[in-house]
Order: C-alpha cells, then structure tokens, then sequence
C-alpha cells in the first residue's frame, strides 16, 4: 500500500500562493469599503457625501465631528458615558454571574443537575422578543423603566446562557486532581472557584468579557425599549437622533459620530485578541 502524504506549504506552487493571496486581499477590501466610505464621508459636506464615490474627499473638515459632538441637546460625551457605565457593569455582571453558575454546573453535584443544565440550554432557543413583555411588565411595577437597572441587573443574574455553557465546558476540561487536593487542604468549595478555577481560566473569562462587551456597546433593541429620557441614552440611541424623516438629516454629523462609537470596540477587540483566540479554540479541549 503506498503512502499517502500531504501538501506542505512550502511545496505548494509560488503561483497558487500567489492567486489565493491576491482573492483574500480582495474580500478584504470588498469589506472594508464601507467603513472607509464612511470615514472618507466624515470629513465631507453633506452635498459631496453621495454625489460622489470616491473615497478621498476635495477637501478635508472636522466641522462634522464638532458638530456631531456638540450639536444636539446633550453632549455626545454624555452618550459615551451612558453606554461606558452599562457596558462595564454589564461585563463585571456576566463574568462574575455566569462564572460561578458555570463552576457549579462543571464541578459541584446537586440534585436536578442535568435537568437544569438542560433547562438553560433550553433557553439559548426563545428569542428575545419573546420574553420582552413579560420582562417589561416586571420591569415597569418595580420602577424600573426609564433607568438603567433593567440593563444591568440581569446580568448580574446570570442571564446568558451562552456565557455559561461557554464556561462550562472549559471548567470541566480542568482536571479534578486540583479540586480533591483543594479539598483535602481544607478549601470551600467557594476558595476552590475563587482561588483554583478563576486564575486558571483568564481566556474563556477574556472571551466572555470581550463578547460581552461588544454586544452591550452595540445594544440598539434593550436601550430603545427600556430608556425614554435624552439624558439617559446610550450612543446607539444618540446616533439615531442624526436620522430625520423628513429627509434633513445630518450625514456627515453621523458619520462622525459613528467613527467614534466604533473606537472603543476596536480597541478593547484590539487589546484582547490573544485571549479571545485562545478562550475559543481550547474551550471543550482536554489538557
């Protein structure tokens, strides 16, 4: 029977390489051109964002992003800080939460474990409109409305259940050695979680927090339902506020504002990359 070897990298032919490098580059810049029309149009009048597609404006304004900045009722900066806070208590919220009923689904025995593991998977399928008015109803005889608790609170409540099933598998690819040893030295099953589990996993609670992050920060749907006060409204919402139908919106303003909203996301995915990859590929892998 003959062997059967496979194609290295470096024995593939040079004109190959070359062709696939040439079409990744492409989709790259088929995707990227709408974020670079979009800042080439931030720095654009109004009367030159569509009547031209080239990329490179006649000449260059940062009139848009003062005004976009200052240009409304509040400050855009109070939108930056209305959507810092809730991002930052939501990731805190999620990664404490999500953590500790992970470690209890992975590495503690209750009676009802699977059931109730299989009821929180069970939710990853209702979508969120579905549970939208039941939660609104509860939500409006607290008091809550028109604040941020109900974008907050739930995540302190351990309320994704992606975050948890994430979590557990990575806990149980853990040996349980360290557990018995924990144990043996007179350890809670508290001290175990906090001491033990949480170091070890920096990467799967990096990916949680990115992720996290990401998705409060970009949040348009919770916000627009939950938020009624100017004051209160994160920078999705402000954005919003650039679009008039009655055709005079502001587009280079919300272009430029729009770049801006995009920073910090781009920065905290910059940051973190390493420990999203890492969290992603070894999650469920036995070490």
């Amino acid at each position: 029977m003959s062997d059967i070897t496979l194609e290295s990298p470096a024995r593939r032919p040079l004109s190959r390489s070359l062709l696939i490098h040439i079409a990744l580059c492409a989709c790259s810049l088929a995707m990227l051109y709408p974020l670079l029309w979009m800042l080439a149009s931030s720095f654009k009048d109004d009367s030159q964002i569509f009547s031209s597609a080239s990329l490179w404006p006649e000449s260059f304004s940062l009139d848009a992003y003062v005004r976009g900045w200052s240009g409304l009722d509040i400050s855009f900066g109070q939108f930056f800080w209305n959507s810092a806070v809730i991002s930052v208590l939501s990731v805190i919220g999620n990664v404490f939460a999500c953590s500790l009923t992970a470690f209890a689904f992975a590495r503690l025995r209750f009676p009802g474990r699977s059931f109730w593991f299989a009821l929180m998977l069970g939710t990853l399928m209702l979508p969120y409109h579905v549970t939208l008015i039941p939660q609104y109803v509860l939500f409006l005889q607290l008091d809550w409305v028109d604040t941020f608790l109900p974008l907050v609170v739930p995540k302190y409540l351990a309320s994704d259940a992606f975050f948890i099933f994430l979590m557990v598998q990575f806990f149980r690819g853990l040996p349980r050695e360290l557990d018995e040893a924990a144990m043996m030295d007179g350890c809670s099953p508290w001290k175990i979680y906090w001491k033990i589990i949480m170091p070890l996993s920096k990467p799967v609670l990096a990916t949680a927090a990115i992720f996290s992050f990401i998705w409060t920060w970009d949040d348009f749907f919770a916000p627009l339902i939950y938020l009624n006060d100017m004051g209160s409204y994160t920078v999705q919402l402000g954005l919003r506020n650039f679009v008039d139908s009655t055709g005079k919106s502001d587009w280079s303003a919300l272009f430029a504002m729009s770049i801006l909203t995009l920073l910090p996301v781009f920065v905290f995915f910059l940051f973190f990359q390493r420990l999203l990859i890492e969290g992603v590929a070894t999650t469920g892998l036995k070490r």
